[in-house]
């Protein structure tokens, strides 16, 4: 059966569901829809929606072996900026929705968040660490310029002098530069600011509702000129689709102000395989099959490579090659020099809500 042709706007070109939890298949209503891009010239704009959703706690710990960090927060579940490659896709299917364009266009907010982390903050028991914003979903993706949750947590973050780091590949991310600048002087804030191409049409397809490579360039350079530091992400890498433009990127990042980079070549966990390949059919019908040669190549000969450690760490010849590269462009740029390291010693619960407890 041939790719379906993309949603305007959209990164998955499909709303399959998910076979690990149960969720009912989604039926199309009349063969006729098989065709509707033929008769109707098209699928309709699809809309977003955003449901509220209500929690008890609001920071999630980790105990993974192989990530940094041991607490997170996310704002929003699920995320319209539609990256095709997003990790995160599976998720979705916890709520028996797709991974699919339910993703990326029904979304959950969490108002809450803001209260919920002053109460956990507050917490006698409560330990400082580093606490990481944007690792699951965006959080800066463009619902929270109405929601403004994401604005509201860096409040009662900069209120404690709570350490944060963020992860996101949106500029509105210098909205906040007010609250970031003096968290960052006093170091207790970082930004890792995803730039995946520079190429505005394979950003497009790839990113669909992020905002296009230069934008990201030049928040890296107003967060730098603000005294906040920046590290670029160039995850994930794409054999044959993004992977030959890896140097360009490092000398852009750092020539915008950033002081380090990172990289993580693709992974493809669960439902995000087939999105994946129906991506690639749809855009890339050309290379597809060596797109994919190479992946399976550096998961062991799967589409992915689950195992702690591994999951993050590709083999084979073609991601050493890919590894090698990077590590010369980083060190040629002096983005290898600096370590992250926030300062947790200034934590501390505010008067009033000690007298609160």
């Amino acid at each position: 059966m041939p790719p379906p042709p993309p949603r305007p706007a959209r990164g998955a070109t499909r709303n399959t569901a998910s076979a690990r939890f149960d969720d009912r298949a989604r039926a199309a209503d009349g063969d006729w829809l098989d065709d509707q891009h033929i008769v109707d010239d098209g699928p309709p704009p699809l809309r977003t929606t955003v449901t509220v959703e209500r929690l008890r706690s609001i920071i999630t710990r980790n105990q993974s072996p192989d990530i940094a960090f041991d607490r997170s927060l996310n704002a929003y579940r699920g995320c319209e900026h539609g990256c095709i490659y997003c990790f995160a896709r599976p998720t979705h299917a916890f709520h028996n929705l797709s991974p699919g364009l339910d993703f990326e266009s029904r979304l959950f907010a969490k108002p809450d968040a803001p209260a919920l982390l002053r109460t956990e903050l507050s917490r006698r028991s409560y330990v400082c660490k580093p606490l990481a914003l944007g690792t699951n979903t965006d959080p800066y993706q463009p619902i929270e310029r109405d929601w403004r949750i994401t604005r509201q947590v860096l409040e009662v973050l900069a209120e404690f002098r709570h350490p944060v780091t963020i992860t996101t590949k949106s500029d509105r991310v210098i909205r906040d530069i007010d609250l970031l600048g003096p968290m960052a002087a006093d170091g207790l804030a970082a930004v890792m600011l995803s730039v995946t191409s520079l190429d505005p049409a394979t950003a497009r397809s790839l990113e669909p509702r992020a905002p296009a490579p230069h934008r990201r360039l030049a928040a890296i350079r107003r967060l730098t000129d603000a005294g906040i530091p920046v590290w670029v992400s160039i995850s994930p890498v794409i054999p044959a689709i993004t992977d030959h433009e890896v140097e360009a990127i490092v000398a852009a990042a750092a020539d915008a102000g950033a002081v380090g980079a990172f990289s993580l070549a693709v992974r493809l966990p669960y439902e995000v395989a087939p999105l994946f390949r129906d991506w690639l059919a749809t855009h890339h019908p050309d290379r597809a099959a060596r797109v994919m040669s190479h992946i399976t190549e550096m998961r062991g000969g799967k589409d992915n490579d689950p195992r702690f450690f591994d999951r993050f760490k590709a083999q084979g010849a073609y991601a050493e090659l890919m590894r090698t590269r990077f590590h010369k462009a980083r060190a040629k740029h002096g983005l290898d020099q600096r370590r992250l390291e926030l300062d947790c010693t200034r934590f501390r619960v505010p008067s009033d809500q000690l007298q609160l407890l």
